[in-house]
């Protein structure tokens, strides 16, 4: 390949550009994991990455993928044969359906159209007729990052304490932890789910579970097999400022930068930067005549936008014009939706122009691709947030 100038604009959803306070944090010596300032920043990160979650009590890091928490979350909490209510929001969260009955539990599979959240009243309908309580958890992907729709959590719970039933409630956040506002503690979750690779502006290699009482209490009678991913030596090392095996130490570094950057903007500011660029970008969709997959406008994703293709073209092809083009990646269909959609990520360390700059990737990539749409996406993209602007400019004002 010949050389291309500047930077490759990665727009996928994940994993996301890593700023270079991150990097140069990572790029430290790595430090004796058993030492005495290793304990240190540990033990800094490890309270720090609970403000993320919003809870109080423990968050377990994990060296894995965000994979790895799914499997942690279900191992330490559920027996062979316990039964799954799970909700079919798009491609991963019928991942974890598959990787939970590969663990010897059963699942029940509400089914979605992967253009919209998981429903709360249909998941609380379930439960009311589950007399005997068999279900013993309840499985939502928070932001579903194959399809754009965010699941409303805090109804689900709502749901859940509606039909008086004790079921578990396990969150997968992978995609929306540090980008789109979430709660464990006020919402009532039982086990959060987390990711390394997209808001926290880290590389692959990081896993969490945050951990309520219920889910702890919950452990002492679980049986499924676990040694690598069990909380209680971790949780016992973690209160000393200590793991039970050898930590990812230098993603630990850069994890405590990222904490700390997600503080210096402020968290409710970050959510907000979030939610204008993804409605910068929906306008820009709009204005190209293209349809947003996401079909429930309470349930647009903050942190990614997955558009359709128009008249059976194919998003693949698009993609490959755009990344050879303009050395932009974007991210693709994935199973159900594979080479109908393409999606843009806008998540992670991403300001205004680097929004307009992928904006005018798209555009620039429909017109070489002979895909039909209308011009001014860039334009609309500009005037929503030229708008924003001035409405916290006349706030910070006031």
């Amino acid at each position: 390949m010949s050389y291309q100038a500047g930077r490759h604009f990665l727009q996928i959803p994940g994993p996301t550009n890593v700023p270079d306070r991150v990097l140069r944090a990572i790029d430290m010596p790595t430090m004796d994991h058993r030492g005495p300032r290793f304990q240190e920043m540990a033990s800094r990160v490890l309270d720090g990455i609970r403000t993320i979650f919003k809870t109080k009590n423990p968050v377990v890091i994990y060296p894995a993928s965000g994979t790895g928490a799914w499997e942690a979350a279900l191992v330490n909490t559920l027996s062979p044969g316990d039964l799954c209510l799970m909700y079919e929001t798009g491609h991963f969260a019928s991942l974890w359906q598959k990787l939970a009955e590969r663990l010897g539990l059963r699942t029940e599979f509400i089914a979605g159209d992967w253009r919209h959240g998981a429903d709360a009243a249909a998941i609380g309908e379930r439960l009311k007729a589950d007399t005997g309580h068999e279900i013993k958890a309840v499985c939502v992907v928070h932001n579903e990052t194959s399809t754009g729709c965010v699941s409303p959590i805090a109804e689900v719970r709502v749901a859940i304490d509606a039909a008086d039933h004790p079921a578990l409630l396990l969150v997968d956040t992978i995609s929306s932890l540090g980008s789109i506002d979430y709660r464990h503690d006020e919402w009532g979750v039982d086990v959060t789910v987390g990711g390394s690779q997209k808001g926290l502006m880290l590389p692959p290699g990081l896993s969490f579970n945050a951990i309520s009482d219920k889910a702890i209490a919950a452990q002492k009678s679980a049986k499924l097999p676990r040694s690598y991913w069990a909380w209680d030596e971790m949780l016992a090392a973690n209160a000393n400022g200590f793991f039970t095996y050898t930590p990812a130490t230098n993603l630990l570094y850069g994890l405590d930068a990222a904490i700390e950057m997600l503080h210096e903007e402020g968290l409710d500011n970050v959510f907000a930067r979030h939610q204008r660029h993804a409605a910068a970008t929906r306008a820009a969709v709009e204005a190209w005549g293209l349809e947003i997959l996401c079909a429930e406008p309470s349930h647009h994703s903050g942190a990614l936008t997955a558009v359709m293709m128009p008249g059976g073209k194919g998003a693949d092809a698009l993609r490959k014009v755009i990344l050879e083009r303009f050395d932009m990646s974007l991210g693709a269909g994935l199973s159900k939706v594979a080479d109908k959609i393409f999606r843009i990520g806008h998540l992670g360390d991403f300001n205004d122009l680097t929004l307009i700059g992928t904006l005018g990737g798209v555009e620039m990539g429909l017109k070489a691709a002979g895909v039909a749409h209308r011009k001014g996406g860039v334009d609309a993209a500009m005037a929503v947030l030229e708008g924003s602007g001035a409405s916290q400019a006349r706030q910070a004002a006031e």
